[in-house]
């Protein structure tokens, strides 16, 4: 299994102010990355930096801003040298009645949890391309799939995000296989946007860090849940090939 390093590069991790953004940042700061992580609210931010140390870069950036993701991104790589990963983590949860919703305020959610994926992988594309070699790393959901009451926006939205994301294998899987993208849904995490009882996101962020830092090509188009692999769905056809063939594929664990 390849991993990225520190010399390979420093990390991204968006909506790093609180919760899983901040954990995953602590996991990659302790493994010796300088994170810039980004976020709306600079108070919020400082205190990240206050908790982690001088390897964490405050970036105050609303990733609904195409071009302040795209200048902020070149900055940093100015600055810092190569980017070697990117997590996409900024997301909002409205919960909001569909009715409650107005076209505005649905369009924003989906600006920010699907335009702010769009924004930032593509920032750090044209970074990565010219090396062939990065991580990205996109924190989804199975919101797409069974929506909970409250949450049209943020479903349509997490779910359009997962279709980008093999989008963007379909776009670059082949030519650029040292970029490795895939989905990592953290699960129900004890954070505001989370559950009371949920999973403490430092815990989450110990599966998401290390996952991010993993960089073999054949984890492109994978997804994990938490800290297991979630396999495609199987035919028929194949699952009777696999049973004639003695054949078990085992999910990966982190």
């Amino acid at each position: 299994m390849s991993f990225l390093t520190p010399k390979d590069g420093f990390a991204i991790v968006t909506g790093a102010g609180s919760g899983l953004g901040r954990a995953l940042a602590r996991e990659l700061v302790e493994a010796g990355f300088t994170v810039a992580g980004t976020g709306r609210r600079v108070d919020a931010l400082q205190e990240t930096r206050t908790l982690l140390g001088d390897r964490f870069l405050p970036c105050r950036m609303d990733v609904s801003d195409a071009q302040a993701v795209a200048q902020g991104v070149d900055q940093l790589v100015a600055e810092h040298g190569p980017l070697a990963i990117l997590i996409n983590n900024a997301a909002v949860y409205p919960r909001r009645d569909f009715l409650d919703e107005t076209p505005e305020s649905f369009a924003q959610t989906m600006q920010i949890n699907l335009g702010g994926v769009a924004n930032c992988s593509h920032a750090a594309l044209r970074h990565m391309a010219p090396t062939g070699r990065g991580r990205i790393l996109n924190v989804a959901t199975f919101a797409d799939i069974a929506p909970l009451p409250c949450s049209s926006a943020y479903s349509v939205s997490k779910g359009a995000a997962r279709i980008l994301t093999r989008a963007l294998i379909a776009d670059f899987g082949d030519r650029l296989p040292g970029i490795v993208i895939s989905d990592w849904m953290p699960g129900m995490l004890q954070t505001e946007m989370g559950i009371p009882d949920g999973i403490p996101p430092e815990q989450s962020a110990k599966w998401g860090a290390k996952l991010a830092q993993m960089c073999d090509p054949d984890l492109t188009g994978t997804v994990f849940e938490m800290d297991r692999e979630v396999l495609p769905p199987r035919g028929i056809k194949g699952k009777i090939k696999d049973a004639m063939l003695l054949r078990r594929t085992k999910p990966r664990q982190l």
